[in-house]
């Protein structure tokens, strides 16, 4: 293995009785895009909690930059990757400027104080997730969105190598979702960021990713190129549920089929009105 990510035969349950994820292995190339996927209950979250040293392996190995996650002090790991969690209400009346500059303090000195380059690294991340216009305001005031690149801004301000999302799209609209994904795609091709995302939109991960770790409920998984992964067959036995496969340009795009779906024929009976 040479990834910036490395993990081999990594198992982990919350019980002695239980394992979740079960002899996993995969390898994340620096500068790479890769999506997490797979049903409620597979363990992506439980993964990207063990990647960022916050939940220790039952067994086997993590390794970042060819150290072990667990030999990095908090503040060295903090260096190395910034973690952005499911979009949130902020509870405490923060600016979006205050926010941001939270992801330097890793970086702060003795007396705590910021350099001319934490500000201009901080600048820098609310320009390129245009988040700028706002920096002033409280972070509660804005959109589900805003909010959002806020968070992304504050990761891209910590000035890592890695970045570990959890569901950057939840609750956010078409829009916003592809917003944060160009996003996410152009810090990848600008920045040379590793950028980790787990995500339950496949269609997503196809167009923007490069690999893909498709996680199933029993432990199994699959990695690899996203158009070697996906397809409509594994899908169906991932998510257990019927899959629509078809072509949009260059791209595959997958649509589920439940048993009510228009095109199966079975719809509601019709009503006489008088």
């Amino acid at each position: 293995m040479n990834g910036i990510i490395e993990v081999e035969n990594l198992s982990f349950g919350y019980t002695p009785q239980s394992t979740i994820l079960k002899a996993l292995s995969f390898e994340v190339p620096p500068g790479q895009f890769v999506a997490i996927a797979g049903p409620n209950g597979a363990g992506k979250t439980t993964l990207l909690n063990l990647l960022c040293g916050l939940l220790k392996p039952k067994a086997g190995s993590i390794r970042i930059d060819t150290a072990d996650v667990e030999s990095y002090s908090a503040k060295e790991l903090a260096k190395r990757m910034a973690v952005v969690r499911q979009e949130f209400v902020p509870v405490f009346d923060f600016s979006v400027a205050e926010v941001v500059s939270m992801a330097r303090t890793p970086y702060l000195g003795t007396f705590g104080f910021e350099s001319s380059t934490d500000k201009d690294v901080i600048a820098e991340a609310l320009a390129m997730t245009d988040t700028e216009r706002f920096a002033s305001r409280p972070l509660a005031q804005l959109s589900g969105g805003e909010r959002q690149r806020v968070f992304i801004a504050r990761a891209l301000a910590q000035d890592t190598p890695i970045l570990l999302l959890d569901e950057p799209t939840s609750f956010l609209d078409m829009k916003h979702q592809v917003g944060i994904y160009d996003l996410l795609k152009k810090m990848q091709l600008d920045k040379g960021k590793t950028i980790v995302a787990i995500t339950h939109d496949i269609n997503l991960a196809v167009q923007y990713c490069d690999n893909v770790l498709l996680l199933a409920s029993d432990g199994g998984y699959s990695h690899g190129p996203v158009e070697e992964v996906l397809n409509a067959e594994l899908i169906e036995k991932v998510f257990a549920v019927k899959t629509f496969s078809g072509k949009a340009g260059k791209s595959r795009f997958f649509l589920p089929r439940g048993k009510f779906a228009r095109d199966t024929g079975r719809t509601a009976p019709q009503t006489n009105e008088s």
